[in-house]
């Protein structure tokens, strides 16, 4: 069991090195933005995938972005194929992760609260006589 753990372990690092390499060669940044492979989830049978993308871009460019991705799905998924041996090549589909910029926004969040001048400590109750 622990086997094939560190199997789809080594495959998932191979299949994530492969799609950045041919996405870095297939697809302009000026089109689509700067994408970033975050992660790769495989089945356990290997006959699909879910690629993790991180995304930085204008909300035009993550729009194009999305439709590129599923239109050339296929290309990717036969040049990983002939790039990669394994018995299957899996069916992939793209999923921009919002992680990073989740973090972003809590990052602002909490540098907006650190500018807003803090109120002064309430004095302590005098005592009771």
């Amino acid at each position: 069991m622990q086997e094939n753990n560190r199997r789809l372990a080594r495959v998932r690092e191979l299949l994530k090195q492969e799609i950045a390499e041919i996405l870095r060669q297939e697809l302009s940044i000026e089109e689509v933005g700067l994408l970033t492979v975050n992660a790769v989830g495989v089945g356990r049978d290997l006959r699909s995938a879910i690629v993790f993308l991180g995304f930085v871009g204008t909300p035009a460019q993550r729009k194009r972005a999305t439709v590129v991705l599923s239109e050339n799905a296929g290309l990717i998924r036969g040049r990983v194929g002939s790039n990669v041996r394994l018995k299957f090549t899996p069916d992939l589909r793209f999923q921009i992760d919002d992680s990073i910029e989740q973090g972003n926004r809590v990052l602002a969040l909490l540098d907006e609260l650190e500018r807003q001048p803090s109120a002064p400590p309430e004095s302590p109750a005098p005592p009771i006589p």
